[in-house]
This record gives C-alpha cells, sequence and structure tokens, in this order.
C-alpha cells in the first residue's frame, strides 16, 4: 500500500477535527473533535513507522510506541475533560462555549440600580454584627 492513501485519509480527519473545533460551540463535541485530531496523527505516526521500517533493515517500530503514549495521553484527557465539562454543567446549567466565555470574561448583562449605581453598597451584617461586638 502505498503512503499517500493513510496520508490523505489522515490529513481529511485532521482538517475535519480542526473544523469541528474552531465551528462547534458545545464543548463535549469540541473534545470529541479534538479526539478526531490525535487520531489523525495516530494514523500518521503508524503509517509512517511502517514505511519507514520497510525502507530501513532494522524494524524499530518508535511510531507504533508513540502512537500507543498518544492513546494513553488521549485517554487521559477526555476523562479530566469530560469531568471539567460536567462540573461546569452542573455550575451554570450549559455547556455552550460562547456562553461560558461570556460568563467568564464579565459580559452578562447586569441590571443596573439606577443613576447612582456607582454609589458605595452597603456593608455586610456579619460586618456591622462583629463592629457592634466590639463596641
Amino acid at each position: 500500500m502505498h503512503l499517500a492513501y493513510p496520508a490523505v485519509l489522515s490529513a481529511l480527519l485532521f482538517c475535519t477535527g480542526l473544523y469541528g473545533v474552531l465551528a462547534r460551540r458545545n464543548a463535549i463535541l469540541v473534545l470529541m473533535s479534538v479526539e478526531l485530531m490525535l487520531n489523525a496523527v495516530n494514523l500518521n505516526l503508524v503509517a509512517f513507522d511502517v514505511w519507514l521500517s520497510g525502507a530501513a533493515e532494522e524494524t524499530l517500530h518508535s511510531g507504533q510506541a508513540l502512537t500507543l503514549f498518544t492513546i494513553a495521553i488521549a485517554a487521559a484527557e477526555i476523562g479530566i475533560g469530560l469531568a471539567i465539562v460536567l462540573a461546569v454543567h452542573r455550575n451554570r446549567g450549559t455547556a455552550d462555549i460562547d456562553k461560558l466565555r461570556d460568563t467568564a470574561e464579565g459580559h452578562e448583562s447586569h441590571p443596573t440600580d439606577g443613576p447612582d449605581s456607582d454609589a458605595p453598597t452597603a456593608e455586610p451584617t456579619g460586618r456591622s454584627e462583629k463592629a457592634e461586638a466590639t463596641a
């Protein structure tokens, strides 16, 4: 088999994953797209390992070993990523990346208190109770 076939397939998989990362809004779909990109890299590693081992006399299979390492890293990444997405979904009620980014940057809509919105607010009740207790 020629090297071009797995290389083209790998490029198509990687481009599909890249499109998924750039265009999707759901965090779980972004994680799936990252996994698709990692699988494209794994396919390239194995294809070039087979191609290079056919040309060389000694078969080291370093591409396949690196692929196993990449699969282990991807498994850990998806486990931690899903845990983070589930925790964020519990706290915020959404897994939409755009909404989470707007909330993190402070662009969410706050109701204004009127023209005196810059006025200092009353101090918390715990602080005033402490001041009364010490007086």
